[in-house]
Order: structure tokens, then C-alpha cells, then sequence
């Protein structure tokens, strides 16, 4: 079986990279082919990665970039970190900003530092292999292709790609969560909850003005999509001839249990990430000020590395009980969310009280409503 630790976390789903490689004889098609290919080999080695590196203590924001000159070798020669100056090169530059903004997202609202909690070094490598079709967290740092051009634009383009895959850093430090079937899916959702939120907290963004798109700036010129995920609407995102029609269900009567992907890790996220969009909208305000501190405590401190849906449901619901008053507002508001998708909680558990009015945000909105990257 499949789990977090002998899986590679990509931005790309196996089963589109199939699709392409069967749709397309010619060079898009075999660099489709050859992406799978090597993600797979790399998922075959993902337990030897070594720990990632530490910064002394103290020391907080630390990144290094590398430059893979369309290799396969990792990490590639060291482009840029915070003693050297900035370049002209974009990749490198939206690796570095992407992954700082994504450490400032952490440590300003949860004071997270790293994905860790412990300093380690965000190390990133751009320019991986030749026409790379994807963006990665391989365990112990991120890794971005360029893209063929005609489908896939470059990788560093979309700071919520970013903040999803090194989320997935904090996830597996965090809870240890598996990257198979309904637990993978709940892995592959947190990703996207903090993906988006870090793309709202770059554009001080409100709940109610996010377009709740994931990796929207990844498709080259005529494919038919509008990103890679819609929270909003699953199932909506695209719908094209060589990438095919975007298979994500938003609610468990449509759960697709599958022999790929992971059991669907990929595909079924989407019915929690539907869940998480409907609170954030009901809650209003900024997502991060209250959904997000619920989403945060659940995952490091209150779930199991075989969680499911169900599981996390009925956790995030107790959680917002107890920092926001059992019976209150924000409670109900997220078992309700839940509901709608399909994912029932106990309403034993949710007293009978007058709901509450939604508390005033411990965030310094001051601090987080227009965030520049740097």
C-alpha cells in the first residue's frame, strides 16, 4: 500500500499525464510519457531522500534555489538563497518569492517556521529535466519543470501551487497523513485549503472576492481550462480534447473509487475542498482568520496518519467548538458546509444554543490585507 512516505505529491495527476501521452503522438505526448516516467522512478526512491536541512535556531526565513540546467541531477548548482543578489532569471525568482511567501503565510498566522516547524532550509530546483510537466515535493524539497510550452506553461507561475506542494511538507511532519484512497484525498485537500489561502493571503484576498481556482496561470495559450482545480465548483475546471474533462466530484454520492492515482487522491479531494470553500463562504471575512486556524489545529494536533473524510469532518467541527464556543456560529457553519457535501456530523454534538455572532478576528488585518512578495 501506498502512503505519504513512498509517494511523490505532485501538482499534476498521473492520470492527465496518461491521458496526454495517449492523445498526443507527437513531442507533447512523448514529454507527457517521459514526466510519468520519471516521477514514477523517483516515487521508487522517495525513502532514501535525506532529512531536510536545518537552519540554526532562530535563524527563521531560509531558502535556497538551484538550478537544474534541464537535468535530472538534484539539487543542481545554487542560483540563489538569502546572501546572493537577485537574477534576471523567472523561474528562480517565483521559486524563491513563492516559497517565501508561503513560509510568511505559515509563520505570520500560525507561527509555523518552516514546513517542519523547526527552521529547516526551503530548498527549491528549477529547470528540472527537459519539458517537465510538473512541480513536485519530494520529501525533502520542491522541484519545478518548465512545461512543454503547448499545454503546460512554467511551474513557478502559480504562488498556490507552491503553497499546496510545500504544504504537503507540512502535512507529512505535521500528521504523517497517507497518500492513498479517502486519507490520500484528505492529504491532497489540505493542500489545496492552504494552497488557496496562501494565493489569498499574497493578494489580501476575502473569502467572497477569491476566484477559489487552483494553478490557473499553468495553461499554455488554447488548452480549455481555467486551472488545474475549482474549489468552488469541482468538475468545472476544464474540459479538453488531449487533457480531458476535469473528473472531480463535489459531493460523496459521486465518490469514485478507483485503480489509479492513488484510489484517487487527486479526484476525490475535491468533495472536502467544496466543503472547505461553502464555510469559508458562509464564515466571509478572510478565510485564514477563522477556517484556517480550525484547518491548521486539526491537522497538527489532532489528526491520525489514516484519517478520512469522516474523521476530519467530525474533528474540524469539535475543534471550532472549542475555539469558538460549542453550539456557536462557526460550528454549526462548518457542519453545515460538511452536510452539503455529503459528509454528515453528529449533531449530537452540537448543542442546541443561539448561534453566535462570528468572533472578531485575532489577526491584524493591517498585516495581511495587500501582502508583497519578497
Amino acid at each position: 500500500m501506498q502512503n505519504i512516505h513512498h509517494s511523490v505529491c505532485s501538482v499534476i495527476p498521473p492520470y492527465v499525464l496518461q491521458r496526454i501521452a495517449e492523445h498526443d503522438g507527437g513531442e507533447t505526448g512523448r514529454i507527457a510519457g517521459e514526466t510519468l516516467d520519471i516521477m514514477e522512478s523517483i516515487a521508487a526512491v522517495r525513502q532514501e531522500e535525506p532529512p531536510a536541512a536545518k537552519s540554526p535556531a532562530g535563524w527563521g526565513k531560509r531558502r535556497n534555489v538551484y538550478d537544474a540546467h534541464h537535468e535530472r541531477t538534484l539539487p543542481g548548482r545554487l542560483v540563489m538563497n538569502d546572501h546572493k543578489r537577485r537574477g534576471r532569471d523567472v523561474e528562480v525568482n517565483e521559486a524563491y518569492d513563492g516559497s517565501g511567501a508561503t513560509y510568511d503565510f505559515y509563520a505570520v498566522l500560525f507561527d509555523r517556521r518552516s514546513f517542519d516547524g523547526r527552521d529547516a532550509v526551503i530548498e527549491s530546483t528549477v529547470h528540472f529535466g527537459n519539458g517537465f510537466d510538473n512541480a513536485f515535493w519530494n520529501g525533502r524539497q520542491m522541484i519545478y519543470g518548465d512545461g512543454d510550452g503547448k499545454l503546460f506553461t512554467r511551474f513557478t507561475a502559480a504562488v498556490d501551487v507552491i503553497g499546496h506542494e510545500l504544504t504537503h511538507g507540512v502535512i507529512q511532519h505535521a500528521a504523517g497523513l497517507g497518500y492513498v484512497g479517502q486519507t490520500g484525498a484528505l492529504n491532497e485537500h489540505i493542500a489545496d485549503a492552504f494552497g488557496i489561502m496562501v494565493k489569498q493571503f499574497v493578494g489580501g484576498e476575502l473569502a467572497r472576492a477569491s476566484n477559489w481556482l487552483i494553478g490557473e496561470r499553468l495553461y499554455a495559450g488554447g488548452v480549455r481550462g481555467r486551472a488545474l482545480r475549482s474549489m468552488s465548483a469541482p468538475g468545472t475546471a476544464y474540459d479538453d480534447p488531449v487533457l480531458g474533462r476535469d473528473p472531480q466530484p463535489a459531493h460523496m454520492r459521486d465518490y469514485r473509487d478507483v485503480d489509479y492515482d492513488a484510489g484517487g487522491v487527486h479526484i476525490n479531494s475535491g468533495i472536502p475542498n467544496h466543503a472547505f470553500y461553502l464555510a469559508a463562504i458562509a464564515l466571509g471575512g478572510y478565510t485564514w482568520e477563522v477556517l484556517g486556524r480550525v484547518w491548521y489545529v486539526t491537522l497538527t494536533q489532532r489528526l491520525s496518519p489514516n484519517a478520512g473524510f469522516q474523521t476530519f469532518a467530525d474533528t474540524t467541527v469539535k475543534v471550532a467548538g472549542r475555539l469558538y464556543g460549542k453550539g456557536g456560529y462557526i460550528e454549526q457553519t462548518i457542519a453545515d458546509a460538511w452536510d452539503a457535501v455529503g459528509i454528515p456530523v453528529g449533531r449530537e454534538r452540537l448543542s442546541s444554543g443561539v448561534l453566535l455572532t462570528p468572533p472578531r478576528a485575532a489577526v491584524d488585518r493591517r498585516r495581511t490585507r495587500t501582502y508583497i512578495v519578497r
